[in-house]
């Protein structure tokens, strides 16, 4: 797994890339909540390169949307991979979570 942070002038985004499961969704957790601290209350979370999701990497989402929803914050996903939003709609993490097509999308949304 790689994390990437960028900002822009609104957002904080995020790029995820490999698998996230209980090797390494601590890591994930950590970069994020980082973000947090730092001021960043207005997350897109990139999903373009996440070509795996393990349970422990949706509790980290999990986590990560209630302490921004504590905060009046914003969290969104986007561009999840098939397989990857697939997992989201049966598990019913699509009604949770603001998903969007891509980066724009999230920011314009």
């Amino acid at each position: 797994m790689n994390v990437q942070v960028s900002t822009s002038a609104d957002y904080t985004v995020v790029c995820v890339d490999g698998r996230v499961d209980t090797t390494n969704a601590s890591e994930l957790e950590k970069s994020m909540l980082e973000v947090i601290e730092g001021g960043g209350t207005k997350i897109i979370l990139d999903c373009s390169g996440l070509n795996y999701i393990s349970s422990s990497g949706l509790r980290v989402f999990l986590v990560i949307q209630k302490k921004l929803m504590l905060l009046k914050g914003q969290f969104r996903l986007c561009s999840l991979q098939p397989g990857i939003k697939e997992i989201f709609d049966i598990s019913g993490f699509s009604s949770i979570f603001s998903l969007f097509a891509d980066t724009e999308a999230a920011m314009n949304g």
